[in-house]
């Protein structure tokens, strides 16, 4: 069957067998890429004070997220690995050859915005290192920001866009050099916390966040449900890769590779990096008196140029790792799917670049008012419902059973062209199970006494993914089986 130019590109087509050369380290770093980031540690540690929940119980919910992440990212990786099929192309199978555009289009969109802020995120690391070495932090100039941070948001924005143009094996290099990197840095700044908290930190971690009210969402919500709110806020977090992880695991050797390469990598991560936080948060409200989200700011109280000079390159590492893993590849595959015969890899990054420059530029000023948890809950509502589809698809509708050549074909007599390129019952199931999603976050834009039942509930819309993956299965399932 011939491809069609509408569909087919060099960078959507199946990795070929000599080309699948990543192992479980390749995709360790990933994990460790993705896990270790600024904008996921301030995450972790918000969690840790709003939740007002004992700080092992926390760490605990954490560890069980790793665990479920993995078993997500298995699901959605390995028919990737099978047949070298990045997330766009896969999409096809459940949504339609031009239907997939539009679940391809909302992972760019969501990356995009994660773009920015981890872009943002990246830039305060390098706005300490001038800090610390001039001493002059600036004097506010446009949008929230002094001219330090927005020399510095402008560095990082060029360093990302040289980086990808260089490819995706530099990018692998880059991978392999943060991931251990930023370890190194959290390590030492934990012992150095915990060496100014005194010895018996470890003993009254725990009870330093349980006297905490509880906020951010997480008001009126029992011990339970807080627990279930972290665990599933955590899930959110990881949503937009565990939906696109094929555009990794399409370049693994086998599927034994991949399922390591989570195990270590991504629980792994998720438990030590977890144990870091806590040790950090609870010290330095030990310590300071105060919670102190930002490990910028954390560095600059402790005040030792030293410290200062390493931990900004580590977090400048660790930060720009985690946006061309999560936030870079993925849409740039997205916006080369749009359209394949004029956008390619290149073009669609710089797309993607350009959009983050003016999400990380607004951060300060805009986004951050609407708050850290509805942030990442609505940008995983909105992707939840496709990974709910495309697995109940593939492993209980189509059995496992894929015809590549037809992803790439826009016959009418194709498997996946469906009525015109789309797949209605699938686009139904994500409108749906994505309109309640969201409005477990927003309450007030559903009817028929759903607002009021998610208002009441509490968690802040914290139960968001989890919602939405699970209608999305069982709506598709429901409206498909007979097919």
């Amino acid at each position: 069957m011939s491809r069609s130019k509408s569909l087919y590109n060099s960078d959507l087509a199946p990795t070929p067998s000599n080309k699948k050369n990543w192992g479980w380290f390749e995709i360790f770093n990933v994990w460790a890429n993705d896990v270790q980031s600024l904008f996921g540690y301030t995450l972790a540690a918000s969690l840790f004070l709003a939740s007002g929940l004992n700080g092992w119980a926390v760490f605990l919910a954490l560890i069980l997220a790793g665990f479920f992440i993995m078993w997500l990212v298995n699901l959605s990786g390995k028919p990737s690995v099978k047949h070298g099929i990045p997330y766009p192309v896969f999409a096809r199978v459940s949504m339609g050859v031009f239907g997939a555009n539009f679940p391809a289009m909302a992972r760019g969109l969501v990356a995009m915005f994660w773009y920015g802020a981890q872009t943002y995120a990246a830039s305060t690391a390098v706005a300490l290192l001038i800090t610390g070495i001039t001493g002059n932090p600036g004097t506010e100039m446009f949008l929230g920001m002094t001219g330090v941070m927005w020399v510095s948001f402008i560095f990082v924005s060029a360093f990302q866009v040289y980086l990808f143009w260089q490819g995706v094996d530099l990018v692998k290099r880059f991978l392999n050099f943060a991931g251990p990197a930023v370890y190194v840095v959290m390590v030492l700044l934990m012992i150095v916390i915990w060496f100014k908290a005194g010895g018996s930190l470890l003993s009254e971690v725990g009870e330093i966040f349980s006297g905490g009210a509880r906020s951010g969402g997480f008001e009126g919500l029992g011990s339970f449900g807080a627990f279930l709110a972290v665990f599933s806020i955590m899930v959110g977090y990881f949503a937009a890769v565990v939906i696109n992880f094929g555009d990794f695991a399409r370049f693994v050797k086998n599927e034994d590779e991949m399922k390591k390469g989570n195990l270590w990598g991504l629980v792994g991560n998720v438990v030590f990096f977890s144990f870091i936080t806590l040790m950090i948060t609870g010290g330095t409200i030990a310590i300071f008196g105060e919670y102190v989200a930002n490990p910028t700011d954390m560095v600059a109280k402790v005040d030792n140029i030293v410290l200062t000079i390493v931990a900004a390159f580590a977090f400048f590492a660790a930060t720009v790792g985690i946006n061309m893993v999560a936030n870079f590849i993925p849409p740039a595959y997205d916006l080369a799917n749009l359209m394949p015969s004029k956008i390619n890899f290149r073009i669609g990054g710089l797309i993607t670049a350009a959009f983050g420059f003016v999400i990380g530029g607004m951060w300060v000023a805009v986004i951050t008012q609407m708050g850290l948890f509805p942030f990442v809950n609505t940008l995983g509502a909105i992707l939840a419902p496709v990974f709910g589809i495309m697995i109940v698809d593939y492993y209980v509708i189509k059995k496992q059973r894929l015809d590549v050549d037809d992803l790439f074909t826009d016959s009418p007599s194709g498997k996946y062209h469906y009525n015109g390129g789309f797949n209605g019952k699938g686009m139904l199931a994500w409108v749906l199970s994505g309109y309640i999603a969201v409005g477990t976050v927003w309450p007030n834009i559903l009817f028929l006494g759903l607002d009021d039942f998610f208002a009441n509930l509490g968690g802040g819309g914290g139960y968001a993914w989890i919602i939405g993956a699970s209608l999305g299965a069982v709506i598709h399932l429901a409206i498909s089986s007979k097919r």
